[in-house]
């Protein structure tokens, strides 16, 4: 019996299987995605989470992406593009900085002229032009105040940062000054060309939006201050936006990294017509209102960007929400770790005694553990372990706790909103169960897909989020350091760290699917994985690519014994 038959077949029994994707799926959605990079957030998790909605996302070659310092390959890219069967997708999601330049990275320097980024994005109005109906979603990046670490700007790159942040405040004149004259000409020339290109290119993904040729657009700030140079490009594309009315299709909001996985979930939310209504739950009011770092806006204004650009309807009435967004920037408040965690158990169990049992109208939750002070940039231990305590990761629609604030929110809330759109798409209803057997076979297959990916996404989130960057990471920063080595590693020296780490991130990995009890939609129980890969994808520690296959046992459930009939 193959794979296939074995997903498509009704059984009693409880049968061992490796849950692994399958090739020559005819998945809901099919999505093609011109990544910012290929670090995991930009490539890895919006593949991944786009299983979590059934869809296929399509990529170009990995090898034309680039790595760190060694930009993308725009113009094959482009070749690339042309060659697609746009028709056979549903939607496109396009990142104006790789196609222009190549990439993040290679948008903080001034290696591209305009005329050429300009030239190569002109592959978008193609796209357009040669698919009418094709949904097509943007992004462009807003540069950010720092350039890039990358080995040979050490001297003076704190300089030209702080030049950046203070240079448009008339009071700090002096200052501005000072450091003028601490920074190489060429190197100070070279940042504000860039910058000024790349604003002409946010304004050029503005006008291609009014003509139709973007459905939606996000132009997303990078790493930011309260203040610095790029407040006045943000202000002048506001203005741009305002006077072209462009406000329901135009997003202007903090991040980058998230940009995918945000315009991902609204494809899909389009496709569907779904539209969630979302009530932000916050552990502390008071810092909901303070600006979070390497972000120029308060958390609670992050949150509200977050959940319209990726396709939901914010609500304040809890009774109103489809779904609710559990937001915690409280980790340096004592208790408030078990209080917040028992507060959302409790909203979604009805308790009696020692037995919990999910209330009738219990509503999809989504999880965002938020670093405050960006001193650890993953999860919260104490927080992580309540919730794995009471059980709740394998309930939790979404989950994220990496980086920055916006990252963890465009991560954890596209994801919830993917898994439950396809829960109210092909879920089975709880009344009228006549349907055709072609139907619910069809759906018993979607939701066999959504179940592992699901299950995979979340696991995937704690072993990366939680174990790698807020235990494993600082001892691995502490073994490299021992033997005298800078974060900038050689070859051998990665593999090293790599493997240093890796058995480390995976200790608990049975332990935390145990605490998943079944997968989402009740098909499977998984208790193991195998094939563990742990790989430091541009030879640091800030970001690791984890990956792994869950081994399931399929399980009985109560949609598997109902009747069907025929319409």
């Amino acid at each position: 019996m193959t794979r296939s038959q074995i997903f498509l077949s009704f059984t009693f029994a409880l049968t061992t299987i490796l849950v692994t994707a399958t090739q020559g799926v005819a998945y809901s959605s099919r999505v093609m995605l011109i990544p910012l990079d290929d670090r995991p957030p930009c490539l890895q998790f919006p593949v991944k989470m786009g299983l979590v909605g059934d869809v296929e996302v399509v990529t170009p070659p990995r090898e034309l992406l680039g790595r760190f310092t060694a930009f993308g390959k725009s113009d094959e890219i482009v070749e690339w593009i042309r060659k697609q069967n746009l028709r056979s997708f549903d939607a496109a999601i396009v990142s104006m900085d790789m196609l222009g330049y190549g990439g993040l990275v290679a948008s903080r320097v001034f290696e591209t002229p305009v005329q050429d980024a300009m030239r190569r994005v002109k592959i978008v109005s193609e796209m357009r032009r040669r698919a009418p109906k094709l949904k097509i979603y943007g992004s462009s990046v807003i540069m950010r105040l720092a350039p890039t670490a990358d080995g040979t700007n050490e001297p003076y790159r704190e300089k030209l940062a702080k030049w950046a942040e203070v240079s448009a405040d008339g009071n700090e004149k002096a200052e501005t000054e000072r450091l003028e004259k601490e920074i190489p000409g060429d190197a100070l020339q070279n940042y504000k060309q860039a910058r000024e290109r790349n604003l002409e290119l946010n304004r050029h993904a503005v006008e291609i939006t009014r003509s139709r040729v973007f459905d939606y657009l996000i132009l997303s700030q990078d790493d930011a201050k309260p203040r610095g140079v790029h407040i006045a490009d943000r202000e002048s594309l506001i203005k741009f936006v305002d006077a072209n009315r462009l406000g329901g299709r135009v997003a202007i909001q903090p991040g980058a990294d998230e940009v995918s996985m945000l315009l991902l979930s609204r494809a899909v939310t389009d496709k569907y017509n779904y539209h969630p209504k979302i009530k932000a739950v916050y552990s502390s009011e008071k810092l909901a209102d303070q600006i979070m770092p390497f972000e120029d806006r308060p958390l609670r204004k992050t949150v509200s960007f977050h959940i319209k650009a990726a396709g939901g309807v914010e609500v304040a009435d809890e009774k109103q929400a489809d779904i609710l967004f559990y937001v915690y920037p409280s980790r340096h408040e004592p208790g408030v770790a078990k209080e917040f965690a028992a507060r959302i158990h409790n909203d979604y169990y009805d308790v009696f005694g020692n037995a919990a049992t999910p209330k009738r109208n219990a509503k999809r939750f989504i999880i965002a553990d938020v670093d405050p002070r960006g001193d650890v940039q993953g999860a919260d231990p104490a927080f992580t372990e309540e919730l794995h305590k009471l059980l709740l990761f394998g309930k939790a629609a979404g989950y994220a706790s990496w980086n920055t604030a916006g990252n963890t929110i465009g991560t954890a809330l596209p994801h919830g909103m993917l898994f439950s759109a396809i829960d109210a798409k092909f879920g089975f209803p709880k009344s009228n169960w006549k349907m055709s057997p072609a139907e619910f076979d069809r759906r018993q297959n979607i939701q066999t897909r959504v179940d592992k990916a699901q299950t995979w996404f979340i696991l995937n989130r704690l072993l990366d989020d939680y174990i790698y960057h807020s235990i494993v990471r600082p001892e691995a920063i502490k073994f490299s350091r021992a033997k005298g080595w800078n974060t900038r590693y050689e070859q051998a020296q990665i593999k090293a760290v790599e493997t240093y780490s890796e058995s480390k991130v995976f200790t608990r990995s049975q332990e935390f699917l145990n605490g998943f009890a079944v997968t989402p939609f009740g098909k499977f129980s998984c208790t193991d994985i195998e094939d563990q890969s742990f790989v430091l994808p541009w030879g640091r520690t800030f970001e690791a690519e984890i990956d792994f296959k869950l081994v399931c046992a399929k399980l009985q459930t109560p949609t598997q014994t109902l009747k069907r009939t025929n319409r």
